[in-house]
């Protein structure tokens, strides 16, 4: 049976949980590139990444269980209307494809300069998702005192 949403934190906690949680994943894959485990660190990456949007899609207290409806949506109500960029949508685009592509195709080959381009792009990514819900929490918190 579900839990009301009152039981399991706010929608807050469930953001800033997320964040972290892309945080913990980025700080993974810096120590597989470190490692040299690049099909790896491409794949820690990409969940900083995931993570990243889910924080985003907590603020409005959604969740999504298919990678391909979080990123969909992700880019449907925040790249398309502007709020993220499109080169950010690029970018997380082209890391889900090279993900999928460590992670399954048998003969990929990922590189370090690859596995350190994603790493940078989930970096400036979390970046970018911290400054807008910080934002979004303080403009809710403003109309709340209102």
């Amino acid at each position: 049976m579900a839990q009301p949403k009152e039981d399991i934190g706010t929608r807050k906690d469930l953001c800033l949980y997320r964040i972290q949680t892309a945080r913990d994943n980025l700080k993974a894959a810096k120590i597989l590139l470190a490692a040299e485990e690049y099909k790896s660190a491409n794949n820690r990456s990409y969940y900083a990444i995931f993570q990243a949007v889910n924080a985003v899609h907590g603020l409005n207290g959604d969740s999504f269980k298919r990678h391909k409806d979080a990123i969909g949506n992700f880019n449907k109500n925040y790249v398309k209307t502007g709020i993220f960029s499109r080169e950010i949508g690029r970018k997380i685009g082209e890391a889900e494809e090279i993900r999928h592509a460590s992670d399954y195709d048998d003969f990929y080959i990922a590189s370090r300069e690859e596995s350190e381009r994603q790493i940078e792009v989930a970096d400036e990514f979390i970046e970018l998702v911290e400054k807008y819900c910080e934002e979004r929490m303080r403009a809710e918190a403003v109309e709340n005192k209102e």
